[in-house]
């Protein structure tokens, strides 16, 4: 099962791939209230899991329209995390992708590479994220009729640049495959190739991802 992003528990977040799974340490946006969170555990458990990466971190518009300053603090320590320790890191950016790409050029020399996970409606910064080593990580918008723009934009992601994922929890492995091979299906059907060809594909790219 090739996913690039998928959860168990509210927010642990997960890399499936050939071969088994990684695991990714961070606090979700979600998880900033107005007083910044403890980070300490966060890395501690990186510096105990050195296969391991940052993430799901990020900026948050979609549940308060004003980004506190602990939530923009806890992105740039996570962030200062992953530089310093060379881990990969999974994005979260809902309607402010602007200022994720902003906080993460800072860092992008010492970060070896990203992945922005649900990324749409932003595509003006594309050229930005390919020169930071990142990734754009297709999920289950694609199969919806009316996403027109999003289906575009995944059709014309440079293939070295493009990765699926089910943003889901997974705890039903049929379910979770059958979701998996929709999403593959319809993008391969998008991009004028096959399931399998497209497989591959993604499965090459998350290696890149993490050897790093």
């Amino acid at each position: 099962m090739i996913d690039a992003h998928f959860h168990r528990g509210t927010y642990d977040t997960f890399l499936a791939f050939e071969g088994g799974e990684r695991r990714f340490f961070g606090i979700h946006p979600w998880q900033t209230a107005e007083t910044p969170p403890d980070l300490s555990a966060i890395r501690a458990a990186l510096v105990a899991n050195p296969g391991s990466g940052v993430g799901e971190i990020g900026l948050d518009r979609l549940k308060n329209r004003v980004i506190s300053a602990a939530q923009r603090e806890a992105f740039a320590a996570q962030l200062a995390f992953a530089a310093d320790l060379h881990r990969p890191v999974v994005l979260h950016g809902a309607k402010c992708w602007g200022e994720v790409v902003k906080e993460c050029r800072q860092a992008s020399g010492e970060i070896p590479a990203f992945m922005f996970h649900g990324f749409s409606r932003s595509e003006g910064l594309l050229p930005e994220i390919f020169a930071m080593n990142g990734y754009v990580s297709v999920g289950a918008a694609i199969l919806n009729d009316h996403a027109v723009n999003y289906r575009g934009m995944a059709a014309a992601l440079p293939d070295e640049r493009l990765l699926v994922e089910s943003d889901s929890a997974w705890d039903d492995d049929l379910a979770h495959q059958a979701q998996m091979d929709a999403i593959v299906n319809r993008l391969a059907a998008l991009r004028g190739t096959s399931p399998e060809s497209l497989a591959a594909l993604i499965s090459s790219n998350i290696a890149r991802f993490l050897a790093v």
